[in-house]
């Protein structure tokens, strides 16, 4: 069940008078561990809120509606930043054949997660993977641009001790003090900073036989 670390959930089946329900249920990270893992001095978050590209998404966040579907609230709400018309994760999905019962089953990869975002959009849309230190250090410089959306594709477990596979957006990058802002779709994280180097360690894992990394959401 490799597939499974996309988005960390454990799914269950349950059968309540004669109609099935789908239950999932968040990865068991500690509060203290997702406190101590990442910065959320208030003082820092408040400055990253005024990044060029944080300020687009108006210091809020629409939470995942569930573990499974970091990617499709991802799309969500790097489209809202953009002005794009579907903003909501039902929007995102449609036409696309994906998380149709509500539960992205088995999670989404970086490239299915592209073909989401191209069903509704007409920017353009690339996946950038297996990239170097160097390579992504170049991309979290352009992350300030407001004409760029960044979606990142990492290993939880790699940052907070526990969890698996997420997505979320970048909201920008502090380039003297080294710090990318990662906009948490999940309420339980909050947007938080994190050193440019540990992001990278976290991206740079792997999704069953391909590594994760990044969604680049650009005009034309």
């Amino acid at each position: 069940m490799k597939r499974i670390g996309r988005f960390g959930a454990a799914v269950g089946f349950v059968l309540l008078s004669g109609s099935a329900y789908f239950v999932v249920s968040w990865p068991s990270v500690p509060p203290e561990a997702i406190q101590s893992s990442v910065i959320h001095r208030p003082e820092l978050i408040d400055r990253a809120w005024r990044l060029p590209v944080a300020t687009k998404f108006n210091t809020e966040i629409t939470w995942q509606s569930n573990s499974s579907r970091c990617g499709p609230a991802s799309i969500a709400n790097t489209f809202r930043s953009l002005g794009e018309q579907k903003t909501t994760e039902a929007q995102v999905l449609e036409g696309t054949g994906k998380c149709w019962t509500g539960i992205c089953f088995m999670g989404l990869t970086l490239d299915e997660l592209a073909n989401v975002a191209r069903t509704n959009t007409h920017r353009k849309v690339t996946v950038l993977r297996n990239l170097t230190r160097e390579e992504f250090r170049e991309h979290m410089k352009r992350s300030n641009d407001p004409g760029r959306r960044y979606i990142i594709n990492f290993s939880r477990g790699k940052i907070f001790g526990g969890g698996v596979g997420h997505f979320s957006p970048i909201g920008g990058y502090f380039e003297a003090e080294n710090l990318v802002f990662v906009l948490d779709v999940n309420e339980r994280y909050k947007p938080w900073l994190i050193q440019r180097q540990r992001l990278f360690s976290a991206m740079d894992t792997f999704d069953g036989d391909q590594k994760r990394g990044l969604l680049l959401i650009e005009d034309n």
